[in-house]
């Protein structure tokens, strides 16, 4: 199933979604990720075959995971990206986290924290977990989860401390959750694809492309990244098992899996995310997640944004348009 939440012209709701358009399930967003949850959204489709639906286009997609209790991130997981920054493979996955704060929807603004000026985008595969896993064998891992999203792991490179991102003189915070965990560093695809639907999550091509504002690629789709979830060094259900020894991983917790080669960082000269520019995040038979990047100080109305009206404020970023 290719699951969605959304707030429609005078309801709220989610569903599952059949080519352009979203068959209702239930009369709220959001929807309980566990196997007998799952089970009963399959059965209240197949009841609904046929049905008319709303188009998708007229819909406000929010993130299918609003909330998550935790969101498990995994440094260093591709081999050719820890190649491209001249790091020897790690000998065991590189954790940090975010918080629910960097979570924004499909079309709404990646802000650039006030002091940093070296914005990259980092493709993730997002997976998410559907019955609680607590030191779980590789072999049944994958039975933990729910589903697959697609992620990006927006990240500030000079308060991450990487060399080429940094002006003489300067240093990097010396750990990542600034750098990682800021507000709107994890745009989150609309579309939640069940794990049934996804039998191989390491045969997956995934990609990113940077869209300049201005300059002479503007409004082109410049690639970034092109790979296949086969090239990461620990797979979901090895990941699962790593993190489930020590942290016990919730219903709609979310692991962030690592990106590939290619990010902007470590491109000749590099390559960084500016205001006016968007990003665009892609996934083999998941879906993608696309924003424009705007300065802190810039007026949400300016942004070329998906129309929500109303005042701004910050809680209108966190996990909903």
């Amino acid at each position: 199933m290719r699951l969605v939440s959304y707030f429609g012209p005078n309801d709220e709701g989610s569903g599952i979604v059949v080519g352009d358009r979203v068959i209702p399930l239930v009369d709220y967003a959001g929807f309980d990720v566990d196997p007998d949850a799952l089970d009963d959204l399959r059965r209240g489709a197949a009841a609904l075959t046929g049905a008319a639906g709303l188009p998708i286009d007229e819909l406000e997609l929010v993130t299918p995971v609003i909330a998550p209790s935790k969101i498990v991130c995994v440094g260093l997981n591709y081999r050719e990206h820890a190649t491209e920054g001249g790091r020897p493979l790690p000998t065991r996955p590189l954790l940090f986290s975010k918080f629910a704060n960097a979570l924004v929807a499909d079309g709404q603004p990646i802000v650039r924290p006030e002091g940093t000026r070296a914005l990259d985008l980092e493709v993730e595969l997002g997976v998410v977990i559907g019955t609680a896993a607590r030191r779980v064998s590789r072999a049944e891992a994958l039975d933990h989860v729910a589903g697959y999203v697609v992620v990006n792991d927006v990240s500030a490179r000079d308060w991450q401390g990487i060399p080429a991102a940094l002006a003489d003189g300067e240093v990097g915070d010396g750990q990542w959750l600034r750098a990682k965990g800021s507000d709107t560093f994890l745009p989150m695809g609309s579309v939640l694809v069940t794990a049934d639907e996804i039998p191989d999550p390491q045969a997956l091509r995934i990609r990113s492309w940077r869209i300049p504002g201005s300059g002479p690629d503007a409004g082109r789709e410049v690639p970034m990244q092109d790979a296949n979830t086969s090239d990461m060094i620990w797979g979901v259900a090895e990941l699962i098992e790593f993190i489930s020894r020590s942290v016990t991983l919730e219903p709609g917790d979310v692991i962030a899996t690592g990106t590939p080669s290619g990010v902007g960082v470590f491109r000749d000269p590099p390559v960084f995310l500016e205001p006016g520019d968007r990003v665009r995040c892609a996934i083999e038979g998941i879906g993608s997640v696309e924003n424009p990047v705007i300065d802190w100080f810039e007026d949400i109305d300016d942004a070329d944004v998906v129309e929500v009206g109303g005042d701004f404020e910050l809680d209108d970023l966190i996990g909903r348009p």
